[in-house]
């Protein structure tokens, strides 16, 4: 409950409680947001999962579980999702892994500042 610790969490009171998804980034495609979460909820109602403890304190030292840091690692769990490619099909799926892989060669490519500097260090 109103905890922004957590990526997840129920905020406000009475009729103007709702949840609150704080994974996403500015970039985000709200409509695949929204359906991604749809798809989990439902996928959880069907399955008769049970919800996690509320997590109360800091999310980051309670040992809850952690999103992907790296879109490499988001990736890869998408990849393997049965929940995704049900929801929304292999083709949509392999789509945006595509997308990923292109990100990510651009981005392997690269030399970043970081890189620059420390190789000048080390010569």
């Amino acid at each position: 409950m109103d905890n922004r610790a957590c990526s997840l969490r129920v905020v406000g009171h009475g009729h103007g409680m709702r949840m609150e998804c704080r994974a996403p980034g500015g970039d985000v495609n709200p409509y695949l947001a929204v359906a991604a979460l749809i798809a989990g909820g439902l996928h959880g109602i069907e399955h008769g999962l049970e919800l996690e403890e509320p997590c109360t304190g800091n999310a980051y030292t309670a040992g809850a579980q952690r999103l992907p840091t790296t879109l490499a690692e988001a990736a890869a769990l998408f990849d393997a999702s049965a929940v995704a490619r049900a929801a929304f099909g292999d083709e949509v799926v392999e789509h945006y892994l595509n997308n990923a892989r292109v990100e990510l060669t651009a981005f392997n490519a690269a030399v970043t500042d970081w890189e620059r500097v420390r190789g000048f260090e080390r010569l």
